[in-house]
């Protein structure tokens, strides 16, 4: 199911009470929920399985946080997740994946450790720390790379598409 953020912007009449007795002006807050797909998720091509393509940056690499942004993350990942797990991340936590690197289809790395994680960025964006990726793999700047979240084994599957020049 999809996910998205529910907003409250008008106040109960209990709530109403409250906020004129204390004097403070009403907060508006907002929730994580899920909705009904009007649309079903995309088919993932087999032969072509990216669904987020990225060019890294030498900030990427510098930093060893990849940003992945608010649309990418809840049409690709959460969308798979279930609404705990998502408001695990959203809540501040991290999430630690097991990270699959196929850029050399023969020979799969598997990643899974403290130093690999996905956590909330600034302005609802969202950071995977891929540090030992970046560093086993020999990614550059300019180099595209390829991830998406695999829900039959709960993984993100990684590849290098292209090496800068």
């Amino acid at each position: 199911m999809k996910k998205t953020y529910y907003y409250k912007f008008l106040p109960s009449k209990a709530e109403e009470e409250a906020v004129k007795a204390s004097k403070k002006p009403f907060q508006i807050t907002r929730q994580l929920v899920e909705i009904r797909d009007l649309y079903p998720a995309q088919v993932i091509d087999p032969f072509n399985p990216w669904q987020i393509k990225k060019v890294v940056t030498e900030t990427d690499i510098i930093t060893g946080k990849l940003a992945l942004s608010h649309q990418e993350v809840f049409e690709y990942v959460f969308r798979y997740w279930t609404l705990e797990m998502c408001n695990y991340l959203v809540g501040g936590n991290k999430f630690y994946p097991v990270i699959w690197d196929r850029t050399d289809d023969k020979n799969l790395v598997r990643y899974h450790n403290d130093k690999i994680y996905l956590e909330q960025g600034p302005q609802d964006t969202y950071m995977l720390r891929w540090l030992d990726l970046i560093r086993k793999s020999v990614i550059n700047p300019n180099d595209e790379i390829g991830l998406y979240w695999q829900s039959k084994s709960g993984t993100f599957q990684f590849k290098v598409l292209g090496r800068g020049f």
